[in-house]
């Protein structure tokens, strides 16, 4: 029978893991209602929009790639684009005497980083140069992509990250890779000058996507504690003989705890109940979950047991 005790503050221990998922998704695939990685071409139009006869917006369907194009750059190349080979942009230099110096008009955008090595990010900025953005949805990247666990594979080309958010092909930076939005960005064909072969290739090619998601799960130790001096009986109606026997009333009947005389084999100095499975109760006494011992456990009557359940959520 159940024996009821409640936990302390210390008998409870959360701790966070990391675990990981791995997908691969293949041509049509990739669009499916459960999946929707998505592609974007992005495209430096600088020619005006302006159509004449359209709506007030000006809108037509070339803002879209353009649209696309000044996303990604404003995010995350914003800190790369003072020269055509992609190098920091200068900012102004805070000096010790209260001074600032250089370039005042321009800012340090946050270009979301992966790790704090210097970054060398391309981005083409010439007349209707292309970019292709692959989108991952966070439903199957988590928290975020894994680094080091992205494939795109193509008809001809296989890219994949090195762990540090470049996207390599053919041991050449082609593009990066922004783990925490799961985006995937091709900027370049890894040769001078810049070619648009690879981006429109990745964009409307049939492709393999693999990659390793990455979510938190927190797992939960409570420490069940007998002390010495607890649970050193059992209520177990095994336990006595001649017990009485009631009805509960529907024909059943069961034969009623510590109503009879105990056996012999448990009124010695050394018996000791064995404990079998432990339920985890709420405040209203309702059961949440059972743990079941691989074997029956002793109860010691000279130090503290201690049982330890782990599950996670």
């Amino acid at each position: 029978m159940s024996i009821f005790k409640p936990f302390i503050t210390s008998d409870v221990i959360v701790s966070p893991f990391k675990v990981n998922k791995s997908f691969t998704f293949t041509g049509n695939e990739l669009t499916g209602s459960n999946v929707q990685i998505d592609r974007f071409l992005g495209k430096n139009i600088t020619a005006s929009l302006w159509i004449s006869g359209s709506d007030n917006t000006g809108y037509i369907t070339s803002q879209s790639s353009q649209l696309v194009y000044r996303s990604i750059k404003e995010l995350y190349y914003s800190n790369y684009i003072s020269g055509s080979n992609g190098s920091p942009a200068a900012t102004a230099s805070f000096n010790n005497d209260g001074t600032i110096t250089g370039d005042a008009y321009t800012p340090n955008y946050y270009n979301y980083l992966s790790n704090t090595l210097t970054a060398s990010r391309y981005f083409p900025t010439g007349s209707d140069e292309v970019i292709t953005v692959i989108s991952i949805p966070s439903n199957l990247f988590g928290e975020y992509l894994k680094p080091g666990t992205i494939s795109i594979t193509s008809a001809s080309l296989n890219l994949y990250d090195d762990g540090l958010g470049n996207l390599i092909s053919s041991s050449k930076k082609v593009g990066d890779v922004i783990y925490e939005h799961g985006i995937i960005t091709i900027t370049n064909s890894g040769t001078t000058p810049y070619s648009s072969t690879l981006p429109n290739n990745f964009y409307s090619g049939s492709l393999t996507c693999s990659f390793e998601s990455t979510v938190t799960i927190h797992e939960t130790q409570y420490k069940c504690t007998i002390r010495e001096n607890e649970f050193n009986f059992s209520n177990n109606p095994s336990l006595t003989s001649g017990s009485a026997v009631i009805s509960n009333g529907s024909g059943s009947s069961f034969p009623q705890p510590g109503s009879g005389k105990l056996n012999d084999n448990v009124t010695g100095s050394y018996f000791s109940p064995y404990i079998t499975t432990v339920g985890l109760y709420n405040n209203n006494k309702e059961l949440l979950a059972v743990a079941k011992l691989a074997q029956p456990l002793p109860v010691s009557s000279v130090t503290d047991t201690s049982i330890l359940i782990n599950f996670d959520f």
